[in-house]
């Protein structure tokens, strides 16, 4: 199919309604970025190895196959005008391979920093934004020589690979850093990996930025709440000064120009005691702690990645209220649902998933309110997310 949407000059040319988006990645991501996909006027397909996957219950069709298998990938670039993806761990190689047949407004320069540990946080340094200290690690040797610059306690994460929580290792004292010795010595190996020093931070953070190649406009700070290296829940907008918002809104400025991003990007902070905005990690994409945006904003991040993939003008987003958004896991399903005939003001997002799995993400709920406070205590006053304590 020709495409009808090319980059030009950093610029994406606009794509028409009635042109088909597809989307590498069949999950929730996908599933609420094709829901706005479709009050715009697109076609959706999918590529995922799950059949009826999230995704593909709201898209017009559905490439079964996995992510890496080249020839699905270049079945879905045949059907579609743009493609986009709904999480990193996209190979980058086989979207680079279908350019000839789709446009990728995103490119692939996004997805390889962000796929790489080491690569993101030298592009973010390189911007003039303060990370975490990190030494590049490769071996046993190099780990404890980076431990004696960045001290106790530190984290160890693979260089690629890994969310909520895989692949990282909290390294607190020796008896930590054996362990590590010991897993390598019963055969674990050692894979190329990033030791990152602690952050004294207050709490954790993040925004969102969007942009179709040349304009870009941020969504408010938020602060965030893990379980369990699970996001549990975000509050918007986070109650930190005007200024640090401003230092959150021009770091985020600054990423987005510097990859000519097209498409939303997700920038996850630590607000630290001492009143710094330093970036953890990013994610090229959608994100759940802006699924707030879709009751919130005036627009949210799924209609301003649509948008801008699709070379469409970006609005600044208006926060229209206070919100509160929890996750809903897979323990959380049946206790949930059992209270939503009592909670008008629960806005109830589930994510069609056929399996229900402990931690598992099966949807989420956002509720407005003018006491964000409140709103945190009356949510774990259900009793639904006591496992979380």
């Amino acid at each position: 199919m020709p495409s009808l949407s090319e980059e030009t000059n950093g610029a994406v040319k606009m794509l028409q309604p009635g042109a088909t988006i597809g989307i590498v990645g069949g999950g929730q991501l996908g599933r609420m970025m094709a829901i706005v996909a479709k009050y715009r006027g697109f076609r959706i397909g999918v590529l995922d190895p799950t059949p009826d996957c999230p995704t593909a219950q709201v898209a017009d069709f559905q490439v079964v196959g996995e992510y890496d298998d080249k020839t699905a990938i270049h079945d879905l670039a045949e059907k579609s005008d743009v493609l986009t993806y709904e999480f990193e761990n996209v190979d980058a190689d086989s979207i680079d391979e279908v350019r000839h047949l789709v446009a990728a407004p995103q490119g692939t320069d996004l997805l390889r920093v962000t796929q790489d540990r080491i690569n993101e946080k030298t592009f973010i340094n390189e911007h003039g934004i303060e990370t975490a200290p990190w030494r590049e690690v490769n071996d046993f040797d190099e780990l404890e020589a980076a431990i004696d610059d960045l001290h106790y306690p530190c984290v160890l994460k693979t260089r690629s690979g890994g969310y909520d929580g895989h692949g990282q290792h909290v390294l607190r004292n020796d008896s930590d850093l054996e362990k590590i010795r010991a897993r390598g010595d019963r055969g674990g190996g050692f894979p190329p990996s990033i030791l990152e020093g602690f952050v004294d931070f207050a709490f954790e953070a993040s925004i969102l930025v969007s942009g179709n190649g040349k304009d870009y406009v941020t969504f408010p700070m938020v602060r965030n709440d893990h379980r369990n290296n699970i996001l549990h829940i975000t509050v918007a907008p986070a109650e930190v000064s005007d200024e640090l918002h401003e230092q959150a809104r021009d770091l985020a400025l600054r990423l987005a120009k510097g990859f000519e991003l097209a498409g939303t990007l997700a920038i996850e902070l630590f607000i630290t005691k001492d009143g710094r905005v330093v970036v953890n990690e990013l994610a090229p994409r959608p994100h759940n702690s802006g699924h707030y945006t879709i009751e919130a904003c005036s627009i949210d991040q799924f209609d301003a990645h649509i948008r801008g993939i699709a070379g469409w003008p970006l609005p600044e987003p208006k926060l229209l209220s206070p919100a509160v958004m929890v996750n809903v896991l897979g323990q959380h399903v049946a206790p949930s649902r059992a209270l939503i005939a009592d909670h008008p003001e629960w806005n109830v997002h589930d994510y069609g998933k056929a399996q229900v799995r402990h931690n598992r993400k099966m949807g989420h709920i956002t509720v407005l309110t003018d006491d964000t406070a409140r709103t945190v205590a009356d949510l774990e006053a259900t009793g639904v997310w006591d496992d979380l304590k």
